[in-house]
């Protein structure tokens, strides 16, 4: 009897022992994934980083995920000498078990914690996923999650050389207020200029900050038959007319939908404490994974969507803040209270840099470009990115309708002419089709097989 029992033992054992050694595989969907990116465009809120700041702790993750999508998947090809200054990532030991998306997904969010304030954010987020994956697959989980990681610190040396930390130590924007067409910071906070620097920051793929230089605004005047007096009235024409049909009037919700600034500044009585928004990249972000949601992309397309959208996005804004400290135009907020209505105010609070071009024309434009490459013309989509901060669904016919949009609410939010507008939608344009036409990411160019030529 006891030698049937000890056989039992025996057999109970090591089913237990071959119980533990069954390991599931790994999938990761595009919905952890996105889950990633949310919690990065979360963070940024929270932390309030510049819209140009965050373009890029954007760009530096999503190119991360990309290499090691692209090393494994013979649909793409690395960015490696096509974009400034990136070598080839190292290479996996093929005798591991690796699972690239996995690897891919912990090096998106090794690169996000090094981009953000609140690591610990990042952190509580990441670890779920960990304790997920290592109950799972131990084996796989650890060969996948330390060639993320290798891959991180390589793209993260890279990143380091971007110019971005001595530009931290430039001297702020210095206001001339001797000069009536410069900048001067508007109410209600009277904040510096941001980023006065930022044109010395390496791009991704454009040849230099100043490659999409656009046309000059119009001479400034305020003779009331210059061109660009008309242009300072028709703001404050357009505003009078949309305000007086209050909040429900279409322009208003446009300018509201689109208005993206991190640095709303309120006040209550002697206490001024800033609302946390999405910035205009974060926004065009949101709509490449509307975008890769609809078109039911897996992880790989949507790696490789978010990688060429927030490129431009980046390289829009290198190229629109070299402009606007380069004009250094002053906002229709200071002229108009200065010479036509000192109680007026924008629909919109003005943001704090310089007026020309703006900024969510050339990133809008960028964005769209992209966009358009890897999903197709005439892509409809519902715009609900805005949903969690109180507005509403939009909906449009592609995405170069929604950039045009984007655009123009900024002469409805009165915080820029519309030479700003119109010009910086082109800028943004040209520099788009620059980055699809320059950048060879895929080996068959109508991979978006919902593409129209």
């Amino acid at each position: 009897m006891k030698k049937v029992l000890s056989m039992l033992s025996v057999i109970a054992l090591f089913l237990a022992c071959a119980e533990k050694t069954i390991e599931e595989p790994l999938v990761i969907s595009p919905e952890d994934l996105h889950a990633s990116v949310d919690k990065v465009t979360e963070i940024m809120i929270h932390d309030i980083f510049s819209p140009p700041v965050a373009s890029r702790v954007f760009a530096y993750p999503n190119i991360a995920a990309y290499e090691i999508v692209a090393l494994n998947n013979d649909e793409y090809l690395s960015l490696a000498g096509q974009v400034h200054g990136l070598t080839p990532i190292p290479k996996p030991d093929v005798d591991q078990p690796i699972n690239y998306q996995l690897a891919a997904l912990v090096a998106h969010m090794a690169l996000s914690k090094k981009l953000i304030f609140s690591e610990n954010k990042i952190e509580a987020f990441r670890d779920s996923l960990y304790a997920r994956w290592d109950s799972k697959n131990t084996t796989t989980f650890n060969a996948s999650k330390d060639y993320g990681l290798k891959v991180a610190e390589h793209i993260g040396k890279w990143m380091n050389e971007d110019n971005y930390n001595q530009t931290r130590t430039m001297p702020k924007y210095t206001v001339d207020t001797y000069d009536p067409e410069r900048w001067q910071p508007t109410p209600p906070a009277y904040m510096d200029g941001i980023e006065p620097h930022w044109d010395k920051i390496r791009p991704f793929v454009i040849d230099s900050a100043n490659q999409f230089k656009p046309a000059p605004p119009p001479v400034f005047s305020l003779e009331k038959d210059s061109d660009f007096y008309k242009e300072l009235k028709e703001v404050y024409d357009i505003s009078n007319e949309i305000t007086k049909k209050g909040d429900d009037s279409e322009e208003i919700g446009i300018a509201q939908f689109w208005d993206c600034n991190p640095y709303v500044s309120v006040s209550r009585g002697h206490l001024m404490f800033a609302t946390k928004k999405i910035s205009p990249g974060a926004h065009w972000i949101g709509i490449a994974q509307v975008a890769s949601k609809k078109s039911k992309s897996d992880f790989d397309k949507t790696v490789y969507g978010l990688t060429k959208t927030s490129m431009a996005i980046a390289d829009a804004f290198i190229s629109c803040w070299a402009e606007k400290y380069r004009s250094n135009l002053i906002r229709p907020e200071t002229l108009i209270n200065q010479h036509i209505d000192e109680d007026w105010l924008p629909v919109l609070q003005t943001p704090p840099f310089p007026e020309y071009t703006s900024g969510h024309s050339v990133v809008s434009g960028a964005a769209a470009i992209a966009l358009t490459d890897v999903f197709g013309d005439n892509f409809s989509f519902d715009d609900d990115v805005e949903v969690p901060y109180g507005l509403p669904v939009r909906s449009f016919n592609s995405f170069n309708e929604a950039a045009q949009e984007a655009a123009i609410s900024r002469v409805y939010g009165g915080i820029h002419y519309r030479s700003a507008v119109e010009v910086g939608i082109i800028q943004g344009r040209n520099l788009g089709n620059f980055i699809v036409q320059r950048l060879k990411m895929t080996k068959d160019r109508d991979l978006a097989s919902n593409r129209t030529e």
